[in-house]
């Protein structure tokens, strides 16, 4: 892993891998608001390079791991800023990556694409969703759970809505252990969540002219819309969907070799310049 100086007094943490196989992929991983890069590290990169492509992974400020100015605010401008120091310090290569962003990493990996960031394919797994009254709602108690009861709060209330059955079994001696108290405010990740109320959500589906992979977790019962999900899906110029029955949110760590092999089937279409395949789900 390596540091990554970034803004005034700021600091990324990345990890990354060069491709082994010729012509192979590198994909760039764009975490969620309050995720870390250790949600792709812990399979799903290293399963990708043990079959021969390249990976970057990286903690945004304010994330585990790095520096943050508390002057310095860790809005829209400044995740994108970050992905972008990422894809320029990383060494991506003469060919473009692909991005890959959970929830908000992939509105952002969107947004930077549109703003010129090089990409040979975008996966948007849980990103695609409309502004209004519901997320403003659901952002906000988010902010409050973990103002009084910090991580563990949140993810005790909310984790049964935002993943899988089978990986709740998994994880149970992980949760309902209490041990609550409230989330530093001076904590990255109070200082992110303080800011998400910049992010818009608003984006213009119809320029996303890449190839681009959507996956939706069908156990997402907090985000996820299917009536927005196709309206936003039937914009974009050429996509390809897959909806799985067996994950929810957290897709990354719920169906990590799920994951792996739907990305290596992408990177093999978007090296043949192949059409999308359809909709699977």
């Amino acid at each position: 892993m390596a540091i990554l100086e970034n803004g005034p007094g700021g600091q990324i943490l990345f990890e990354a891998h060069a491709p082994q196989a010729p012509g192979a992929a590198r994909f760039v991983f764009v975490n969620a608001l309050t995720g870390n890069m250790f949600a792709w590290e812990a399979a799903v990169a290293p399963a990708l390079r043990d079959a021969g492509f390249g990976s970057v992974s990286f903690n945004f400020r304010g994330q585990d791991g790095t520096r943050f100015s508390p002057e310095a605010p860790l809005d829209e401008a400044a995740l994108l800023s970050d992905l972008n120091a990422v894809l320029s310090a990383a060494a991506v290569g003469p060919k473009p990556p692909i991005l890959v962003g959970l929830s908000l990493g992939g509105l952002l990996a969107a947004k930077a694409y549109l703003a010129g960031a090089p990409a040979a394919g975008l996966v948007l797994i849980n990103t695609l969703r409309e502004p209004g009254p519901r997320l403003d709602r659901i952002g906000r108690a988010m902010r409050r759970l973990m103002a009084s009861g910090g991580p563990r709060l949140y993810l005790d209330a909310m984790l049964p809505l935002l993943a899988h059955p089978d990986f709740l079994a998994k994880a149970r001696s992980a949760y309902l252990n209490g041990d609550y108290g409230p989330l530093d405010p001076a904590h990255g990740h109070a200082a992110l969540l303080r800011e998400a109320e910049s992010v818009s959500w608003d984006l213009d589906y119809a320029r996303l002219d890449a190839p681009v992979l959507v996956i939706t977790g069908l156990h997402d019962r907090v985000f996820l819309d299917r009536a927005a999900v196709n309206r936003l899906f039937a914009q974009l110029p050429q996509a390809e969907a897959e909806a799985w029955d067996d994950a929810g949110h957290l897709v990354p760590q719920e169906r990590p070799g799920r994951l792996v092999a739907s990305l290596t089937r992408f990177a093999q279409r978007v090296a043949l310049g192949a059409g999308p395949v359809g909709v699977e789900g």
